[in-house]
């Protein structure tokens, strides 16, 4: 269930609670509104569900029948954020992957050995950025190839000829924000596809 899906089923259940609260203080709706000022017939309509809740409402209602304003609005639940890390090997290369869902961009943790320093040129549809996190990266992308330090930032469309690894001094961590569609990563908004896979470059 999203966020606005649990959102929008807490809602539902402030009119139930809101009638009950007042039924066990034995209070009328005619009463209740003599005492907040709100009219009866909108109190009636808040009740059935039929008035959308709102603070200026719920405020003087719960004042009024005395009740923790948390028994009649209480937050959604919300989920464990923390992600179940999965991890694969390929080409030589160990890819955890970082995203909870399988929407885009996907973000992966990359080790890559100190054997895996003999560039292979690919291409294939999507953007990818990578920043460096340990070790000395090579990153060959068309006509430039260059050495990477831990802190450093690439981006680069992975329609043009290109492939990282390590130099051979060490291996290599980094991380990897992949997206299938060309795109740049900090101009996504959304995105109609999704992808699994890790990037293979």
């Amino acid at each position: 269930m999203s966020t606005s899906q649990r959102i929008e089923t807490e809602l539902s259940q402030i009119a139930p609670r809101l009638r009950l609260a007042r039924q066990k203080k034995n209070i009328t709706l005619e009463q209740l509104s003599g005492t907040t000022g709100i009219s009866k017939s909108t109190l009636s309509r808040l009740e059935s569900g039929q008035r959308r809740p709102s603070l200026e409402l719920l405020l003087p209602v719960v004042a009024a029948l005395g009740v923790p304003f948390d028994q009649i609005v209480a937050s959604p639940r919300v989920e464990d954020p923390r992600v179940s890390l999965k991890t694969t090997r390929a080409d030589g290369r160990t890819f955890t992957r970082l995203s909870a869902t399988s929407g885009e961009p996907q973000a992966f943790k990359i080790t890559i050995p100190p054997t895996e320093r003999e560039p292979v040129l690919r291409t294939h549809s999507g953007y990818e950025w990578i920043y460096v996190l340990d070790g000395r990266l090579r990153l060959v992308l068309g006509e430039h190839d260059i050495v990477m330090g831990p802190g450093e930032v690439a981006e680069f469309d992975t329609r043009n000829p290109h492939w990282f690894g390590s130099t051979g001094a060490g291996p290599v961590e980094m991380l990897s924000l992949f997206g299938a569609h060309g795109e740049r990563m900090h101009l996504r908004a959304r995105t109609a596809s999704t992808t699994s896979a890790p990037p293979r470059s």
